[in-house]
């Protein structure tokens, strides 16, 4: 796989939002006593369909870490059992799972009764995040912009129950397994004819599908880092894939996708999501880092919310390292940064190892 990405500069006739002053990160972590940290577990692979991407984001994760004298070791939860962790005397957890026993708060929870802290959002967090329909509907309550959606339970997918999903949500439109990531399972959906079959295949990853209307427009991402009031939106990335078709493949796979980070947007624009992104992280309750994904519609510039990834990518040609790049965090900063962070809902000291 190439790990080369394409990225470019400010897009002509636009103005540059920033300057983002987060650099200082880097000085901060860099150099620290890397004994600080004990012995940490990279946890990567795990069982979910996302574990091919998993092992990709470990294994730069865990190189980065020891690259900077941190004393880390892989940890693959489908081969190993998580009470290792405790046996063997770990003290904190990077989390580079990806998608279901992962990145859905049921690994968060076991951390939580070992006692060991953690990389990334919490319990509760994880698990609604990684539910679009849940994340939605706390997103909506907050007043923030999601696109309209459809979701059907697994008894009420009837050929005559999807004929009038278009009919609610209008063409084309997307349909998605709402419980997993990295693309997989999605379809947009151009005709009547074509809803059954994208339906179809969104349930071989979930038993409910989530319909969604289909915002045409600049596709952007942009991650958060910090928890609570001291959370901070790092630049965003403009992504601009071949017909616009950001799938599986072109995220992790190919070269064909192209990305803008600085985005080139007018800054009014770049800040505007920037606020949005920080409100949905903060009404989910995350903290540590995330990633939220959003159109930007063309007809009037509005930014809908799609989804937030609590552990999101590590890989050569994911987008948080990206952008942290361009805020003046080199990617063994951010992992060292992010390390940092790792706590327990509970905000009491961990438990000793075991015996």
């Amino acid at each position: 796989m190439s790990t080369d990405r394409r990225v470019t500069g400010q897009v002509p006739g636009r103005s540059q939002a920033g300057p983002y002053p987060l650099g200082g990160l880097a000085d901060g972590f860099v150099g620290r006593g890397a004994e600080s940290f004990g012995k940490v577990a990279v946890l990567m692979g795990g069982s979910s369909a996302e574990r091919e991407i998993s092992l990709m984001s470990g294994n730069g994760v865990l190189a980065a870490l020891l690259s900077q004298g941190v004393d880390a070791q892989a940890f693959d939860p489908a081969q190993r059992d998580l009470g290792e962790l405790k046996r063997e005397g770990f003290e904190r957890v990077f989390i580079a799972l990806h998608g279901r026993h992962g990145e859905d708060g049921t690994v968060q929870g076991a951390l939580e009764l070992l006692g060991i802290p953690y990389t990334g959002s919490g319990v509760m967090a994880s698990a609604i995040a990684m539910d679009k329909t849940m994340t939605k509907r706390v997103w909506l309550a907050s007043r923030l912009p999601t696109p309209r959606f459809v979701l059907l339970d697994a008894d009420d997918q009837a050929r005559e129950r999807l004929r009038a999903v278009p009919d609610d949500l209008g063409l084309p439109l997307i349909v998605k397994p709402p419980r997993e990531g990295s693309s997989i399972g999605i379809t947009k959906v151009a005709g009547y004819s074509d809803i059954a079959a994208a339906v179809q295949l969104a349930a071989r990853y979930d038993p409910d599908v989530l319909c969604e209307e289909f915002i045409q427009g600049d596709e952007v991402t942009c991650p958060v880092l910090g928890a609570g009031p001291s959370a901070t939106a790092l630049p965003v990335v403009l992504i601009n894939a071949p017909e616009g078709k950001y799938d599986y493949q072109h995220k992790y796979f190919t070269d064909d996708t192209s990305y803008l980070c600085p985005s080139g947007l007018p800054s009014d624009e770049e800040r505007e999501i920037q606020r949005i992104v920080v409100a949905a992280y903060r009404a989910l309750g995350c903290r540590g880092w995330g990633r939220a994904d959003l159109m930007i519609r063309a007809t009037d510039r509005k930014p809908f919310l799609l989804e937030m990834n609590t552990s999101p990518g590590m890989t050569g040609h994911s987008l948080v390292p990206m952008s942290a790049r361009a805020a003046g965090l080199s990617y063994e900063a951010l992992c060292l940064y992010l390390l940092s962070t790792a706590s327990l809902d509970s905000g009491l000291p961990p438990a000793g190892p075991q015996a």
